[in-house]
């Protein structure tokens, strides 16, 4: 069926629809909504460098964060140039990336560009939610993130657009003096007959081969709405905003950032493997239950009973794109909700590697704190699994119970200051 623009909500108000994606949703909506996709698949680190940390060295926990980044990020910002029609060898390119990148969310994240020439560019950033997270927690955390890890990984990314693309500093963090702004600042160059380009870590051609990296998205491949671009085809802009995206390009660019986050999972739950079965439900269950805490306001989610909770779990990002992870939802009654995992590519990645490879027979940490996000008295149990699924639960509020208090890992995730950064439109919709 072909939407017609009066039928796209601009929120979630009403009643559930078991049928309803993101291709149901306006412009209006999708924007904000997207700046919340992208700030879920950022936080993972927030959760999974102390993991990491807990049990190896601080020059350890850099090593995950180096070969996470630079396995997942070239072969994502291949998909998104793909998805969204761009990809010359140039700088504008390198930018455009970064733009739709999680490791960029907009606003926390507050980029700031200027294109010289096809190769050569600055970026900056007028605001680090990342170095806010980890100033506190002194000079050598600073280091390792501003200086081992993103020398590395940055490289790592505009290598994917053109192997002999540099980014080096102009000034960065430690901040001498304190408080300095911006709060980093880099060159961007590309200099074809420097004769050292930048190599792939070992790790990117296994994440290559991955179902997710693999997978198609759904495209609508029309505009169920006029205005905005229907891709990035054109001019970089250096103030672009999802905004300025069309309909079909949003629907694309908000299952493309969800690939980005679980490709970024997957590469480091393959660092360490030994440990993901402990580690992934914990990550899992912080960056879920944080984005599931911040989304009910964005998509006019009300309420405290079981439709709520079935709306929240039907467009958050985790169980997104639905070609990688096929969640069936169903409202039973107002106080009970039935959610299941269909048989689907998140389950058969070839080294067991995913948020739902480690999922089991068992109440999950993730779907209650997502459901609790709502009801803090909401809690899963397993339920039998029907033809065509691989697990289910069933979610209930119990009105006797105790409210359950936050989780550890969601109390983990919310140190960060991007749980209660607050996202502002800096542009109406683009004509």
């Amino acid at each position: 069926m072909t939407l017609r623009p009066s039928m796209l909500r601009d929120d979630y108000r009403g009643p559930f629809d078991p049928n309803l994606t993101l291709a149901d949703f306006s412009r209006r909506a999708l924007a904000p909504l997207g700046r919340e996709y992208l700030l879920h698949g950022h936080l993972q680190d927030r959760v999974g460098m102390p993991l990491v940390l807990g049990l190896h060295s601080l020059a350890e926990m850099n090593e995950v964060a180096i070969e996470e980044w630079m396995a997942a990020s070239p072969v994502y910002s291949k998909r998104t140039q793909r998805a969204l029609g761009f990809g010359s060898a140039d700088v504008p390119t390198i930018f455009k990336n970064i733009q739709i990148d999680i490791g960029a969310p907009h606003q926390f994240m507050d980029f700031r560009y200027k294109v010289s020439d096809a190769f050569h560019g600055e970026f900056w950033l007028d605001h680090c939610g990342a170095l806010m997270d980890v100033e506190p927690m002194g000079e050598e955390f600073v280091h390792g993130m501003c200086h081992d890890i993103e020398d590395p990984t940055f490289d790592a990314t505009a290598g994917a657009t053109h192997p002999h693309a540099k980014v080096r500093p102009i000034h960065r963090p430690p901040r001498v003096p304190a408080g300095r702004a911006p709060h980093c600042h880099w060159r961007v160059d590309i200099d074809p007959d420097d004769g050292l380009p930048v190599g792939p870590h070992p790790s990117r051609a296994i994440i290559e081969q991955s179902e997710i990296a693999r997978i198609a998205i759904d495209d609508p491949g029309r505009d169920a709405e006029p205005g905005g671009w229907f891709d990035y085809s054109g001019d970089f802009d250096p103030d672009f905003t999802l905004e300025d995206l069309s309909h079909r390009a949003l629907v694309v660019v908000l299952q493309e950032v969800a690939v980005q986050t679980h490709l970024l999972a997957h590469a480091y739950l393959r660092w360490g493997a030994a440990e993901a079965a402990t580690n992934a439900p914990q990550v899992f269950t912080g960056t879920a239950g944080i984005a599931a805490g911040r989304l009910p306001a964005v998509l006019g989610i009300e309420g405290d009973d079981a439709e709520a909770i079935a709306k929240l779990l039907q467009l958050h990002p985790a169980f997104q794109p639905r070609t990688y992870v096929m969640p069936n939802i169903e409202l039973v009654d107002e106080r009970t909700v039935r959610f299941a995992l269909r048989e689907a590519p998140c389950f058969h990645e070839r080294d067991g590697l995913s948020w739902f490879a480690s999922a089991r027979d068992a109440p999950h940490p993730a779907l209650d704190a997502i459901a609790q996000a709502i009801n803090p008295r909401a809690f899963s149990t397993p339920e039998q699994a029907r033809s065509g699924e691989h697990l289910a639960w069933l979610i209930t509020i119990d009105p006797q119970a105790e409210p359950a208090r936050r989780s550890p890992s969601v109390e983990l995730a919310g140190i960060s200051t991007g749980a209660t950064v607050t996202f502002l439109p800096r542009r109406d919709l683009r004509t």
